[in-house]
């Protein structure tokens, strides 16, 4: 049984919404605005984020743009290795990186030809390697997908606030990740504010941006 907010808490949450809605809304239309030609790159960017910073990725990814990783033969693992943009583990995500853009053709196609984001992100996490549950769906918001939830850490404390969740899980499954998404999506529609907008309300709330 979800417990019932603070009215206090709930009203403290509009309120930041209410403030940040415009910037928000903003950056949502922009992840809806992604062209094709980036979607590798997007995909690349969550699969570099897992234990690594989303400054480090994001200057990984444009050090790899720079690079052409998409266009050229290179080996993205020496660009991940960099000090001024370190990923942890980065033998195995160049890997990943390298297996991703191989099956580049058929991921598109799967966004481009499927209209449901859930049937999509199973797909991407039954067959993309590294790409888990969070990152399937951090992928598929930023590139304008929408009512998918991105269960990290800042989201989780912020639900485990408001009574939309008793814990911290210690795992995700599969059925805890969808479970704790349905809650989430409840509260949301609860307060009055869509889904995708309360996860960066969270965010803002925490790291004072709006970040991808």
């Amino acid at each position: 049984m979800m417990r019932v907010p603070a009215y206090t808490e709930v009203d403290e949450l509009r309120l930041h919404h209410a403030a940040k809605r415009k910037d928000i809304r903003r950056r949502l239309a922009e992840f809806a605005a992604v062209p094709g030609t980036d979607y590798f790159y997007e995909l690349a960017y969550c699969l570099l984020t897992p234990q690594s910073s989303a400054l480090n990725a994001g200057k990984a990814i444009e050090a790899l743009k720079k690079a052409d990783l998409l266009g050229a033969d290179i080996d993205p693992a020496r660009i991940l290795f960099s000090k001024a943009h370190y990923i942890r583990f980065h033998n195995t995500k160049a890997r990943r990186l390298t297996e991703a853009k191989k099956m580049l053709p058929e991921i598109r196609s799967r966004l481009e030809n499927s209209p449901s984001a859930e049937e999509v992100r199973a797909w991407l996490v039954g067959n993309v390697n590294g790409l888990g549950w969070k990152e399937a769906s951090h992928f598929l918001r930023n590139v304008g997908r929408r009512d998918l939830a991105i269960l990290d850490r800042h989201v989780l404390r912020n639900l485990k606030r408001h009574g939309v969740i008793r814990a911290l899980p210690k795992t995700l499954t599969p059925s805890r990740y969808l479970a704790i998404e349905r809650r989430f999506r409840r509260f949301a529609e609860w307060i009055g504010v869509p889904m995708d907008e309360l996860d960066l309300v969270f965010w803002s709330r925490e790291t004072g941006e709006i970040l991808k």
